[in-house]
């Protein structure tokens, strides 16, 4: 019962924390529509079951302690990211809408796509979910335990991100913020290059 309790703490404090996630999930719902905002969250929780997955079969540890490996996994991230941003910001407001406009339209996979990638590549979860199955889980819990906790681990990032999702495509704050579209774009495009940055900074020390 410890362990669970651990488990589900630990969770709920770092899917609430902000970072890349977030700020994808809360650009889209705003700026595409509440659907692109869910499947973004969709999105990142199936990047969660791949690092659960490799890390139950012990690959995470292997990246943990390889220095190159983890580098590198860095670098790919920052690149991503800062790739994200740099085209939030050269696209800011070409495509400025006013409150009444119907959203610009984007497909679910590349929703999807959005989320997985933004998650997947991310080291930060990465350390989070090796760290949580090394430290808290014990080695005896049952593969099937271990798998659940995966599961909640997931559904827990889909359950948040949605809610996210839903809040920020809620016609009163979508209308309003809409407005601010080219501004929008440009503090999720600068957050990004900056979790970029941060991360490229990391793997460089």
């Amino acid at each position: 019962m410890t362990e669970l309790i651990a488990v589900v703490t630990i969770t709920l404090l770092a899917v609430i924390s902000p970072g890349p996630d977030f700020a994808m999930v809360s650009r889209n719902s705003l700026l595409l529509s509440r659907r692109a905002g869910v499947l973004t969250a969709c999105g990142i929780g199936a990047g969660v079951l791949i690092h659960v997955s490799y890390t139950l079969i012990g690959v995470g540890v292997l990246i943990q302690q390889s220095l190159w490996l983890f580098t590198l996994l860095k670098a790919v991230g920052a690149a991503y990211l800062i790739y994200l941003g740099v085209s939030m910001l050269r696209h800011a407001g070409t495509n400025t809408v006013d409150s009444s406009a119907t959203p610009t339209a984007v497909s679910d996979f590349a929703a999807l796509k959005t989320g997985f990638l933004t998650n997947v590549l991310n080291p930060k979860t990465t350390i989070f979910i090796v760290s949580l199955f090394m430290q808290v889980v014990n080695p005896q819990t049952p593969l099937s335990v271990q798998i659940g906790y995966g599961l909640f681990i997931a559904l827990a990032h889909i359950l948040w991100f949605g809610a996210v999702a839903l809040l920020f495509s809620a016609p009163g704050i979508n209308a309003r913020l809409l407005r601010l579209r080219k501004g929008i774009d440009r503090v999720f495009g600068g957050l990004l290059i900056t979790f970029g940055a941060l991360l490229a900074v990391a793997g460089i020390k």
